[in-house]
């Protein structure tokens, strides 16, 4: 038996929404009532969350929630649940002997670990994260065996703790000590601290003589009129032999590695401007305030940039 079809003015009427498009008219269909359900959930979920936990923004900072949740203070249990369990190797690194602690597996592994991370955290924005430093710009390369201070484990940890010419320790190195201006024209701090006024063709010749030293192509004449007047000016701090000196923190100008470029051009600008780098004091506090770094930091990044390959 075949059903009859039903006709078209039988089946129930579905009423439009008014728009049209070329005569196509838009029905007004119900929602599904299962996605409608859904919705309806959705708001209420909603609703029950921003009384529930912290949500609406306020002008210092936002609504608490009933159930007082703080991701911020979860974060904060986290780390001091981290800081209780590591507290005995901390307390062993911070009385190790730092030329010790390269004999002892457990400690060193955990130094490198810990001193990797705060190296990156603390250190990277200046040093790179690799620790190659950026020339030009006065950022030392931690990785090759050419230091300023010294590249012992000791020297470095006393480099982290109390930084180069800044104003807040007063154990910093080199406090008051810079590469003056040499120039007759420069004015200034580090142009009172030059012994003596240069012409350009006296800084010229300067120049000359420092490209010799380090082995590039110089003018021989200018080379030999500078070799005078660095005996003169400049072997107070970087050597009669133009090698430097770790405790002024006095760079070696007989090798191919400079903090800011060896090229006659960035020689030129040093001579004439002077350099004055500075870096902060990580374990230094002024009254009422803290140290940037704890004992235990200080060594452990002691501790990885002496393993990074440059370490004496």
């Amino acid at each position: 038996m075949c059903a009859k079809p039903i006709k078209d003015d039988a089946k129930p009427k579905v009423g439009t929404t008014g728009h049209s498009w070329d005569g196509i008219e838009e029905l007004n269909n119900p929602l599904p009532r299962w996605w409608l359900w859904t919705f309806y959930l959705c708001i209420l979920f909603a609703i029950g969350y921003t009384i529930a936990y912290p949500a609406w923004p306020l002008i210092h900072g936002a609504t608490p929630g009933v159930l007082g949740a703080s991701t911020r203070a979860d974060v904060e249990a986290d780390i001091q649940h981290f800081d209780a369990l590591n507290a005995p190797i901390k307390a062993k690194l911070v009385a190790a002997d730092l030329t010790a602690i390269e004999g002892d597996d457990a400690l060193k592994t955990y130094a490198l670990a810990a001193g990797k991370s705060l190296f990156a955290t603390n250190c990277a924005p200046c040093h790179g994260a690799g620790a190659a430093g950026v020339q030009g710009l006065g950022y030392p390369n931690l990785l090759d065996n050419d230091w300023l201070y010294g590249g012992a484990i000791d020297a470095i940890y006393t480099t982290i703790t109390h930084g180069v010419r800044n104003t807040v320790d007063p154990d910093a190195r080199n406090v008051g000590i810079y590469m003056p201006a040499w120039s007759d024209k420069a004015s200034g701090p580090l142009a009172d601290m030059a012994t003596a006024k240069l012409s350009t063709d006296q800084i010229g010749q300067v120049v000359n003589y420092v490209l010799k030293l380090s082995g590039q192509t110089a003018d021989e004449a200018k080379a030999t009129a500078g070799a005078q007047i660095f005996t003169e000016n400049c072997v107070a701090c970087h050597g009669e032999d133009g090698k430097g000196n770790r405790d002024l923190g006095a760079p070696n100008l007989t090798d191919a590695i400079w903090l800011y470029g060896g090229d006659e051009a960035t020689l030129t600008k040093t001579l004439n401007a002077g350099r004055g780098g500075v870096m902060p004091s990580w374990g230094y506090a002024a009254p009422g305030t803290t140290a940037r770094l704890t004992e235990a930091d200080i060594r452990a990044v002691a501790v990885y940039v002496h393993a990074l390959g440059g370490g004496e």
